[in-house]
C-alpha cells in the first residue's frame, strides 16, 4: 500500500509533468491518477476530474488530494454543479441523459476513431452514444429517446459519476 506522501507525490508528479495519468497496483491497491485535466484550465470540474478514479476503490480513502497549489480540496463534491448550471440554460422540454454508472467516459469506440455523436447529431432510441469503462469493461451507453443532442457535458476520457448528466437531447 502507498502513503499518504508517495500517492501526494505521485500526482505532483503527474500534473508537473503533464502526463496524459499514470496507473500503480500493489498488493491489491490499486490508484489511478489521470492527468488530462492538467491540460485544461483549473476549476472545480477539471480538478474533480482529475481525482474521481480513486474514490470508487474501497481501500482509499474517500478524500481527493490536491494537485496543485491552492486547489480546492472540496471541489469534487461539486464535480456535476457545471452542468447542472448549463441545464437551466436548456429549452423546457430537453432530455437530460445520466449515466448508470461509474467509471471512465469516452466519446469514441477507440482513441482514432471518430465520436460516435457530436452537438447536432440526429439519434435514435437505442443508439450507441459513447461507452463507460467501469471495472476494465467497456459499456455501451444508449440514446433512451430520438432527437437531437443539443449538449455533451463530460470531456472524453473524463471521470463520470453514477447520475452525472451526459447528454441532452432535444426531443423528435
Amino acid at each position: 500500500m502507498l502513503t499518504f506522501e508517495q500517492i501526494k507525490e505521485l500526482i505532483n508528479l503527474v500534473a508537473e509533468r503533464r502526463l496524459q495519468g499514470l496507473e500503480v497496483e500493489r498488493s491489491g491497491f490499486r490508484l489511478k491518477i489521470d492527468g488530462q485535466a492538467a491540460l485544461q484550465p483549473a476549476g472545480p470540474a477539471a480538478h474533480a476530474a482529475a481525482h474521481a478514479h480513486p474514490s470508487h476503490f474501497s481501500d482509499i480513502a474517500p478524500a481527493p488530494l490536491p494537485a496543485r497549489p491552492g486547489a480546492d480540496a472540496g471541489s469534487a463534491s461539486s464535480a456535476a454543479s457545471p452542468a447542472a448550471a448549463t441545464k437551466a440554460d436548456l429549452p423546457a422540454g430537453t432530455h437530460i441523459l445520466n449515466s448508470p454508472i461509474v467509471g471512465t467516459f469516452y466519446r469514441a469506440p477507440a482513441p482514432q476513431a471518430p465520436p460516435f455523436v457530436e452537438v447536432g447529431s440526429q439519434v435514435k432510441k437505442g443508439q450507441v452514444l459513447c461507452i463507460i469503462e467501469a471495472m476494465k469493461l467497456m459499456n455501451e451507453i444508449e440514446s433512451d429517446v430520438d432527437g437531437t443532442i443539443v449538449e455533451i457535458y463530460p470531456q472524453n476520457a473524463q471521470a463520470v459519476e453514477f447520475g452525472e448528466p451526459l447528454f441532452a437531447i432535444r426531443p423528435a
